[in-house]
């Protein structure tokens, strides 16, 4: 298994993790799945994801979003 494929795997792993336990994701602002997120990471050409982590008044995680972040050379 090539690296990057097995760091796709690993991100969907993790997210499908998140989902398990109930916390909502999204995408560039719109509700998404582990391997909506994960897809998007794996065709991005010039474009990272920052992940952004909503928490609740008890401070556990409520959402997690990731948000394009363009790479300017």
């Amino acid at each position: 298994m090539q690296h990057n494929e097995k760091m796709y795997r690993d991100l969907f792993a993790e997210l499908s993790e998140f989902e398990r336990y109930g916390i909502h994701m999204r995408m560039d602002g719109e509700i998404a799945s582990p391997l909506q997120i994960a897809t998007a990471h794996m065709v991005k050409e010039k474009v990272t994801y920052m992940r952004d982590y909503i928490l609740d008044e008890e401070g556990r995680v409520e959402e997690l979003c990731f948000d394009k972040v363009e790479i300017l050379n």
